[in-house]
């Protein structure tokens, strides 16, 4: 086919753009669809508990991803630094997925159990404190703002709907669960049990 009549037709050229990211996502998608790795949990690894989940939500929502990855690379220098690479069946229960591509801070998918909660919580109100050159920002609205239970209930309520095998006391217990917990409480949950079901192995 001639280059130059499908550069100067916009619409063939719109179809074959079409055309090849389907080829491409469907050789890329389908043989992951099929993997029994990719859809079982790895061992360990069970759905987040209500504060748990409330921590992920806010990290989502605060664009943590945007600087820290979550996706250790089977490579030496990645597991000598931050341990186990990664695997599928780590991320069963992440809707979205935190793989992240961007590291200008560290890699957080060990980070479970390295740290204290008051260092979260210092390094979350002023990172500077803990790390001089950190250009991260802080976050002193999460120490003040509480978690909304009758919004967790119906997240757990929603994932079970999606296959996540919570149970009804599960989702029942939720709001209890997050009474009188604040959003960095949560934050430092979700990063304490970070890789810790694999770095444990």
């Amino acid at each position: 086919m001639n280059h130059q009549k499908v550069e100067k037709n916009i619409n063939l050229m719109a179809i074959l753009i079409v055309i090849v990211i389907s080829i491409g996502g469907l050789v890329e998608i389908v043989p992951l669809m099929a993997s029994s790795s990719v859809m079982e949990p790895y061992e360990g690894i069970k759905p987040y508990p209500a504060v748990q989940l409330a921590g992920r939500d806010i990290y989502v929502r605060e664009g943590c991803y945007n600087c820290h990855s979550q996706q250790i690379r089977p490579f030496r220098s990645e597991t000598e630094r931050y341990g186990p690479y990664s695997v599928a069946g780590e991320f069963v229960y992440d809707r979205p997925f935190q793989f992240g591509s961007k590291r200008t801070g560290p890699d957080l998918a060990r980070v479970g159990k390295r740290y204290s909660d008051e260092w979260h919580r210092i390094h979350l109100l002023k990172p500077q404190d803990l790390v001089p050159d950190s250009n991260m920002p802080s976050y002193p609205w999460l120490a003040t703002t509480m978690l909304d239970g009758e919004l967790m209930e119906r997240k757990l309520r929603t994932l079970k709907m999606l296959g996540d095998p919570y149970t009804d006391a599960d989702i029942e217990g939720a709001a209890a669960a997050v009474e009188g917990v604040t959003e960095m409480d949560a934050l430092i949950a979700y990063l304490q049990n970070l890789g810790t079901a694999r770095s444990a192995r």
